[in-house]
């Protein structure tokens, strides 16, 4: 609930156009962000998987949904 609230805030206040996911890499799975994208209508446009630049990937729905049932 809280991210919705943040991201309703950032999209009223700095006209947020996409959202780029980051630090999937660690334990997080992310899943909030499908929550923010349903209730916000804010895209999400880059996801992170690890450290570096080149770890910043576009974000594909599918592998991500995946990624979330792997254990």
């Amino acid at each position: 609930q809280n991210a919705i609230q943040q991201a309703r805030l950032f999209k009223e206040v700095a006209g947020v156009t996409g959202i780029a996911l980051t630090k999937l890499d660690g334990t997080a799975k992310g899943g909030v962000v499908i929550a923010v994208r349903k209730a916000e209508g804010i895209p999400i446009k880059w996801i992170g998987v690890g450290e570096g630049l080149e770890d910043l990937q576009p974000f594909d729905p599918r592998q991500f949904v995946a990624a979330l049932f792997e254990g």
